[in-house]
C-alpha cells in the first residue's frame, strides 16, 4: 500500500524519512502538482475578485485622490480592500551622477542615498586570484536552504 500524501502529514519527519525513497519521489511529485494547482485556483479567485472590484476601486481612488496605497470600502457586509503599493523604479546612473555632484559640493551623498555595492559571484569567481584577494575581506559566503530533487535513475 502506498502512503498518501494525507497520510504523510500524520507521520514525523523522522518517519516520513524512513520511507522508501520511489514513496518519497511520489510524495514530492504529488506535493508539487497539489501546489501548482492551488496556485491556479487562487490566482483564478483573485482574478475573480479583480474583475467585480476593479471599477469600484478605480472610482473610490479618483474620489480620494489617491493614486496608490490602500483603500477599503465595504460591499455587502464583506470588507475590501484593495491595495497598490508603489514601487519606484530609480535610475542608477543618474544617482550615481547625482552623488558625484553631493559629494563635489562637500556633502556626504550617504545623508541622502543608500548606496549598495554588490558584485557578481560568477564575474568574481572569473577574476584572477590577485583581484579575488583584493576583495576577499569585504566577502563573506552565506548559503541558502538546501534543495533536494528527487528523479527515477532513467531521468538523471
Amino acid at each position: 500500500m502506498s502512503l498518501s500524501l494525507h497520510d504523510a502529514q500524520t507521520l514525523s519527519i523522522g518517519e516520513l524519512a524512513g520511507v522508501h525513497p520511489e514513496d518519497l519521489l511520489r510524495l514530492q511529485q504529488e506535493a508539487d502538482a497539489e501546489l501548482r494547482k492551488a496556485k491556479r485556483l487562487k490566482e483564478w479567485v483573485e482574478g475573480a475578485i479583480a474583475l467585480k472590484y476593479d471599477q469600484r476601486v478605480q472610482a473610490l481612488r479618483q474620489q480620494l485622490s489617491k493614486e496608490t496605497g490602500t483603500v477599503h470600502f465595504d460591499d455587502d457586509g464583506v470588507r475590501v480592500t484593495a491595495d497598490l503599493p508603489k514601487k519606484p523604479v530609480w535610475d542608477q546612473r543618474k544617482l550615481a551622477e547625482i552623488a558625484q555632484r553631493i559629494a563635489a559640493s562637500g556633502d556626504d551623498p550617504g545623508e541622502f542615498l543608500e548606496i549598495t555595492y554588490r558584485v557578481a559571484e560568477r564575474k568574481y569567481t572569473a577574476w584572477p586570484e590577485s583581484l579575488r584577494k583584493a576583495f576577499e575581506p569585504a566577502r563573506t559566503l552565506k548559503t541558502g536552504k538546501p534543495i533536494f530533487r528527487l528523479s527515477t535513475a532513467e531521468e538523471k
